[in-house]
């Protein structure tokens, strides 16, 4: 397993922006990207931070997205923003169209915002966690490539296809979720490849269409849906709602679109918000059932989602460094010579 390094969050946010700047990115997309990495990597979700600046300099280095794109917002109906991400990547278009949708949704109860033409490589919940730090009830998905096979296939046809949800909280941290409906996320497979870790089982099949555990193999072959049957039709209600009801393209379009150069997907993406006041305007009687909720959950033993992220951020903030995997900075490093 290759060695850490404890690298200060100042010179860390330097070494982010550095490698996009010096790839093509200009500065908003630099800060937006940067930005959303980051906050993984104060998290602790590894899979989700700077090692994702790979990829998304692969793909602007081989052409396919532009560093510099303007998102244009679109006031496309009552309760629904269009953004075109003008083949840019995502966090940009999402900081863009979210004015609009918060406004829309505070207006209406609820609104939509897709994102088209962008393409994607960062987590979904600092994008949900930014609608509930304004009251609102957040819902987030997206394709990918086409690495997830159905329940019962053995070639990949979904993407590992996210879903992102956040319910704001009275004065303490929302309820936030954010997973793949894969069994793992890809990037997990990709850092068990690099540092020789075996997959556990009912992960991955390989290119033969066999159970694996070798992470190259799985990357190789396809991925599996979590939850058998289940994970398999949350895959294909994503795919189908942030892919052809927003005029985007579906994980196999994506994969089909790549043609095999390997870089980041390029899709849409539908984000959901709801004001609360607009269902239940006693906010006492919601907050209440709410918790009520959240506190049968923590009694019984359980944790609430995203305890575990929020209390590696707290620790990374008060030691003001993060452990990373040394020759993945050395690889960042060489992206900047």
């Amino acid at each position: 397993m290759d060695e850490t390094c404890e690298i200060p969050l100042d010179e860390l946010a330097r070494l982010a922006h550095a490698v996009l700047r010096h790839n093509g990115f200009d500065a908003e997309h630099s800060r937006a990207i940067a930005d959303t990495v980051l906050a993984a990597e104060h998290d602790a979700c590894h899979s989700h931070g700077i090692y994702r600046l790979i990829g998304i300099v692969h793909a602007c280095r081989d052409g396919l997205a532009d560093g510099c794109a303007a998102p244009d917002v679109i006031d496309h109906a009552a309760a629904v923003v269009k953004v075109d991400a003008q083949g840019g990547f995502s966090p940009l278009a999402f900081e863009r169209g979210l004015p609009m949708l918060i406004d829309k949704a505070r207006r209406g109860g609820i609104a939509a915002m897709a994102i088209n033409r962008c393409f994607h490589l960062t987590a979904l919940w600092p994008e949900v966690e930014r609608l509930a730090a304004e009251q609102l009830v957040g819902l987030a998905m997206t394709p990918s490539h086409a690495w997830v096979a159905p329940f019962g296939g053995k070639r990949g046809l979904f993407g590992t296809n996210p879903l992102a949800f956040a319910w704001p909280r009275p004065d303490q941290e929302p309820y936030v979720f954010d997973f793949a409906t894969s069994a793992i996320a890809r990037g997990d497979i990709e850092l068990h490849a690099r540092e020789d870790r075996a997959l556990q089982p009912g992960r991955a099949l390989d290119c033969a269409g066999a159970p694996t555990t070798d992470a190259r193999a799985a990357l190789e072959g396809a991925m599996l849906p979590f939850g058998g049957h289940k994970g398999s039709a949350l895959a294909t209600l994503i795919e189908l709602l942030a892919g052809p009801l927003i005029g985007d393209l579906t994980s196999e379009q994506s994969q089909h679109f790549d043609a095999g150069r390997g870089a980041a997907p390029f899709h849409g993406e539908l984000i959901l918000a709801l004001d609360p006041a607009a269902f239940a305007p006693d906010t006492t009687d919601r907050d209440v059932a709410a918790e009520r909720l959240f506190d049968g959950i923590v009694e019984q033993g359980a944790r609430l989602p995203s305890q575990r992220r929020r209390a590696a951020r707290r620790q990374t903030l008060a030691n003001g460094f993060v452990r990373v995997n040394a020759a993945l900075v050395d690889e960042l490093n060489r992206l900047i010579d």
